[in-house]
């Protein structure tokens, strides 16, 4: 394990040592995941009134070990915490309210489930962590003769409690009874180290995980000549590109979410093990990782050498899905108990499977975004490693079914859970959007992104593509966006962006058809190639969109919705523009094709009629000249001369179309389908009728 502690780091304070601390930590994902870990020192500090009094620094709950800023890093008062030590017992219920009390800062984030234990801890600076290699030796069949046999007696070792105050008085007895022992380590829950600094605390911990390190890889050696059930990556692709969309159908039974696909090497290697399915259902490696990934994984094996038809895939899928969810009801009944657990907080919890592995094929993850689908997928990663290394220690062993229920449904760990923001309106939603890299395409883009939508960005300009996703990466965090080239035209370009899409999140929720061009010309002076190239776009482009989405929804079984960027010109064409309100009428009609075949299936398709939006490509210099020409007026009037056309004497922008397509992605427009929505300020010959 590298020691990525900089000797010539100076902290100012003990503050700026524990978030150093905390990035080394964060920095190597075999020593935490995902706001795992807890990190404290005990320092000087100022109460409300001026007066200096003992206190302790410490990791607030949730918080992320790459990403701690002093914010996150809440003062509680000492000596109230050390009276606890000579208490019998406490519920978790007083022990919150209480430290809650200790706060410096009433206002500061609640501090770490784990407060009492680092505070009964002497030392000035404690470290804890759920490091791998250390995970690997305490969730072995024989645990403690493991653990001994890495360390000796050099490492305190204390059973399994669930983080508390019973569990913080036994980590305070032994340390205290023990001042020179290396370290500690909490079965099934990691390691703890101390010092004087917080850098003694991490150096510490560095050489315990790398001797426990040394000490698996000494004795676990990987499995060599496994037969391998998994298909050629082509295969598995095509494969999972038909599975996706119908586990996400299922897994989108309470509330939609987002898939993450993964067909790495150890996943397939994993999956290649005639125990894997076994494995999977003894437990997770650390009571920490049940909120992201529940006790255990779905198992899910499909006849791959059999002909499967969509029907086939959906009936042996949910067959597996409701086992998994009638064990959980199972075991809900059996361990629930009303006087530790309220209805409300075990409601949080669902019965559905967030990791499922399909032999041959690869490893889905599921959350309400990309990013918990990314920690989910990061555990697992991790948790199939461990599992693998203490099997050949002596046999993966995990928490009994009663303490791995009462740690997944455990009340502090569920707070967590309230500490993510509130979801936007398309929150859990995919969405699609065509010609997304320039003008009114880009809009929508940004728009169904700020509402809480994953956007798959397609342009045939992939470099702009490009750029639009990264802006909305930027704003709204990891995984929310994907940019792939589109041509419309090109069959082939249109099923294999909506295969990538797929292979990204699961499926889609809304395709916004909004690629568009125009040439004007009068009907004598058109050429051939410039008629066939509008319908080619305009028309042909929106019926192989619409086709790929309608084929993928109705896969899904969750309904969706498609939004066509249509035109003033549908109801009132323009001279001069015959080939791109010919086109553009077919893309109308076409809409409503779709409304009537995809109805039955949930789907809806909506039209937006926007008119004279000049920041668009499509408004180009030569097509200014051309209608200015048309319309008697100086070219540099034509912005004018539209906006005072219409009714309400305004300017119509891209942010003005995405706001209508907004309106008709989402459930605000849930039983409108077929309509058409102008955008064009009111230009009365354009009325739909």
């Amino acid at each position: 394990m590298r020691n990525r502690w900089q000797a010539d780091f100076v902290a100012q304070d003990a503050v700026e040592a524990l978030i150093y601390q905390a990035r080394c930590v964060g920095e190597e994902p075999a020593l935490v995941l995902w706001g795992g870990g807890n990190n404290s020192a005990k320092t000087t500090e100022l109460d409300f009134d001026g007066t200096p009094v003992q206190a302790m620094r410490i990791k607030g709950s949730g918080g992320n070990m790459l990403a701690m800023q002093r914010r996150d890093y809440p003062a509680v008062r000492l000596a109230p915490l050390w009276a606890l030590f000579e208490r019998e017992a406490m519920s978790d219920e007083e022990m919150v309210r209480y430290v809650r009390h200790t706060l410096l800062d009433p206002d500061a984030p609640r501090p770490s489930i784990e407060t009492l234990l680092h505070a009964f801890i002497p030392a000035p600076a404690v470290l804890h962590t759920h490091a791998d290699a250390i995970l690997m030796l305490t969730n072995t069949r024989g645990r403690e003769a493991t653990v001994r046999a890495c360390f000796g007696d050099e490492v305190l070792v204390v059973p399994y409690l669930r983080p508390g105050f019973q569990l913080s008085k036994l980590v305070g007895a032994a340390v205290r009874a023990n001042p020179d022992a290396r370290g500690l380590v909490l079965m099934n829950h990691g390691l703890v180290t101390w010092g004087e600094t917080p850098k003694e605390a991490y150096d510490r911990h560095i050489e315990l995980v790398t001797e426990a390190e040394a000490f698996v890889a000494q004795r676990v050696f990987p499995a060599a000549g496994l037969p391998s059930t998994a298909a050629s990556a082509a295969q598995r692709r095509a494969l999972a590109v038909r599975i996706a969309p119908i586990l996400r159908g299922l897994l989108s039974r309470e509330q939609r979410v987002v898939l993450r696909f993964d067909d790495s090497e150890d996943v397939l290697a994993f999956m290649a093990r005639p125990d894997a399915a076994a494995l999977l259902q003894v437990g997770a490696a650390t009571p920490d990782h049940m909120l992201h990934t529940k006790r255990a994984a779905l198992w899910a094996p499909l006849p791959l050498d059999e002909p499967l038809d969509d029907e086939a895939i959906r009936a042996r899928l949910r067959a597996h899905i409701d086992a998994y969810e009638a064990e959980c009801r199972r075991r809900f009944a059996q361990h629930y108990d009303s006087a530790l657990l309220s209805a409300d907080a075990a409601a949080q919890v669902s019965n559905l499977p967030r990791v499922i592995f399909v032999p041959g094929v690869g490893m889905w993850t599921s959350g309400r975004d990309m990013r918990a689908a990314t920690i989910a997928a990061d555990i697992a990663h991790h948790t199939i490693a461990i599992m693998q290394a203490a099997e050949a220690l002596g046999g993966y062993a995990s928490l009994s079914d009663a303490e791995a229920f009462h740690a997944e449904y455990w009340p502090l760990e569920l707070y967590k859970l309230t500490l993510a923001p509130p979801e936007r309106e398309l929150a859990r939603r995919v969405a699609l959007v065509t010609g997304a890299g320039h003008g009114i395409g880009k809009a929508i883009a940004l728009r169904l992104a700020a509402e809480g939508a994953h956007v798959v960005v397609t342009d045939i300009d992939e470099a702009a593509a490009r750029a639009v996703a990264e802006q909305i990466v930027q704003q709204h965090g990891m995984g929310r966006a994907l940019a792939l080239r589109l041509d419309v035209t090109d069959e082939a370009s249109v099923d294999a962006a909506f295969e990538q899409a797929v292979l990204a999140y699961g499926g889609l929720d809304i395709v916004v058809s909004n690629a568009g061009i125009a040439r004007a010309a009068a009907i004598v002076d058109l050429s051939l190639e410039d008629w066939q190239r509008s319908l080619a776009v305009n028309a042909t482009g929106h019926f192989l969109v619409s086709r790929a989405a309608l084929r993928l929804m109705r896969r899904q079984g969750i309904g969706g919705s498609l939004v066509f960027n249509a035109t003033k010109n549908v109801t009132a064409p323009g001279k001069e523009f015959g080939a791109y309100s010919a086109a553009k009428a077919a893309e109308a009609q076409l809409c409503r094709i779709v409304a009537i075949e995809g109805g039955e299936h949930g789907i809806r398709a909506n039209m937006v009629n926007p008119d004279a939006v000049f920041s668009t490509q499509l408004w180009s210099p030569e097509l200014r000249r051309q209608r200015a020409q048309a319309q008697g007026i100086p070219e540099d009037q034509i912005e004018d001369y539209y906006a005072k056309r219409n009714l309400l004497r305004v300017r119509v922008s891209a942010e003005d179309v995405a706001e209508a397509v907004f309106w008709l992605a989402s459930d605000r427009s849930a039983k409108t389908t077929g309509a058409m929505i102008p955008v064009d300020g009111g230009v009365r010959e354009a009325f739909p009728r």
